[in-house]
């Protein structure tokens, strides 16, 4: 209260303040040159360069010590190459007014070189120009940096890396170093995704190699291991006494839209769950690991995936939607699965006997992605509340990223009625003033920094292909059938009939509404 006013007055909350930075990075001082191969496609468009522009708007990127390339068959201009990124680069909240300027300074920073994928000559040419740049900085030799981002369908990446690993390597023995950012899919099953990894192994060490996953660099995903590790509150609810079932689910509200082609090679299973949501789970389920160093946090991801039990058939439900198979790019005859709810069972001391349910879809009624905790019903329940639904713990990863806890409480009023409710962690109405970065951008610094902890180990990917190839192999020979559902649904009822059967009781009635100011 006002002093002496007797008004209530509401005094601003004060900024956050930062003793913590865990981080024990040093800035390196020679140039950096970061090269993005298949500069004209899609990905670099709308997320490499966008990314890379944030971070140069941010200060994390000078613009005295970096220069970027692009790198692709298609022969255009450097100012070709420009226009076309000019559009993709949107402004940054409070630099509004700057930004025309920022986007031109940003763009003097990008050259462009064409060549093949798989020809001395391009990568030659390539290599000279990046040692034009290192020269006009007077670099000192074996102190400069190189990026290579490999903006490319996964089939290019052998011959890409060879050409690399022959033609552009950099001398590293003053601190400099090359590194090689690889997208994912890596393979389509155990085999090619082996045989992937020992291409490109046969090439580089793998501190050299960055597997990027871009669920990893999400802020709400980033933020899985604090949650768990820093809070008192969750480290003796965090296990089987306590929890009934965990789901992880990503839904879309569109379908293939124009990528049927390329996403009936791939199906939701590889596209989705077998990379991002198996990520996300092995950060809810891990051990606490050692310190931060990016190889402890990586030892205790894999012990997860070495945990998972085989998948059973009757486990599993596979959909395609409805008007699928209408896109050109489609056979008319495609099993290929547009949605899949699994369950996935960690045979060890903290999980055995909880079921993880992971669920991703297209063409469904929402879009978001979320991690969904369920805790088992209170024993001894004297207010009767169970038919209202159990405590729950969701971590809404996008949109409007958010924790929020369900619980139980008294319904405001002379009458002992209980109701559910929330206590409720809005990132944008309680961070107002922060910008959440991109995953991109975080990623793509981590690259720079050489901190691989949100980066896939050639181990992890093994242990992750492991799980999911017999799966798969069984769709594509069509032992596994997927079931159609209409779009804007919430999926075949199949699915919902086996999260009831693997234990995940749904509140009704409860609807979670993101608060605003």
């Amino acid at each position: 209260m006002g002093s002496g006013s007797g008004k209530w007055s509401v005094e601003q909350r004060a900024t956050l303040r930062n003793d913590s930075v865990v981080s024990d990075y040093v800035p390196e001082t020679g140039c950096l040159s970061v090269i993005v191969l298949g500069a004209s496609g899609d990905l670099a468009k709308k997320k490499t360069f966008p990314a890379l522009f944030h971070l140069y708007r941010q200060g994390f990127i000078q613009s005295q010590d970096v220069h970027i390339f692009g790198y692709a068959r298609t022969k255009i201009s450097d100012d070709d190459l420009r226009t076309r990124i000019r559009g993709y680069l949107t402004p940054c909240k409070g630099c509004e007014k700057s930004h025309d300027e920022d986007v031109d300074q940003f763009l003097q920073l990008i050259q462009y070189v064409s060549g093949a994928y798989d020809t001395e000559e391009g990568f030659r040419s390539l290599d000279k120009a990046i040692s034009e740049y290192e020269l006009s900085k007077n670099s000192t030799e074996g102190s400069s940096r190189r990026l290579f981002y490999l903006a490319l369908p996964p089939s290019v990446y052998p011959p890409v890396c060879k050409m690399i690993k022959s033609y552009c390597m950099n001398k590293s023995d003053l601190g400099g170093w090359t590194r090689i950012v690889v997208e994912k899919p890596f393979g389509r099953d155990l085999a090619s995704a082996e045989e992937l990894s020992a291409q490109i192994g046969e090439l580089f060490d793998e501190p050299q190699i960055y597997r990027i996953d871009h669920y990893l660099g999400k802020e709400l995903v980033q933020n899985l291991m604090v949650l768990r590790f820093a809070n008192r509150f969750f480290l003796p609810l965090w296990n089987r006494d306590n929890i009934s079932n965990i789901q992880i689910v990503f839904r879309e509200d569109f379908g293939t839209d124009g990528r049927g082609g390329y996403f009936d090679q791939y199906g939701i299973i590889r596209d989705i769950i077998q990379n991002h949501l198996l990520q996300v789970l092995c950060l809810v389920a891990m051990e606490k690991p050692v310190s931060l160093k990016p190889e402890h946090v990586r030892d205790e991801k894999v012990k997860v995936l070495q945990s998972v039990l085989p998948i059973e058939d009757n486990e599993v439900v596979l959909g395609q939607y409805e008007g699928y198979t209408d896109d050109p790019t489609v056979p008319d005859n495609s099993n290929t699965p547009t949605f899949a709810t699994m369950v996935l069972r960690i045979h060890n001391e903290r999980w055995e006997g909880v079921p993880f349910i992971i669920k991703a879809g297209k063409a469904l009624n929402s879009r978001k992605a979320e991690i969904r905790v369920q805790f088992k019903d209170v024993p001894g329940d004297i207010y009767k509340c169970k038919k209202q639904g159990r405590n729950e713990f969701v971590i809404r990863l996008q949109p409007s990223e958010a924790m929020y806890m369900k619980l139980t409480v008294k319904q405001p009023g002379l009458e002992m009625t209980t109701v559910q409710s929330e206590l409720d962690l809005s990132y944008g109405q309680r961070y107002q003033e922060t910008t959440i970065p991109e995953a991109y951008e975080r990623l793509i610094l981590d690259t720079i920094r050489g901190d691989q902890q949100h980066f896939v180990r050639r181990d992890e990917l093994k242990a992750a292909w492991q799980i999911f190839t017999p799966l798969l192999h069984k769709i594509d020979r069509g032992e596994l059938k997927s079931l159609q559902y209409k779009p804007g649904s919430r999926g075949p009822t199949q699915a919902d009939q086996l999260a009831e059967k693997a234990g995940y009781v749904q509140t009704h009635g409860y609807i979670w509404i993101p608060p605003t100011l």
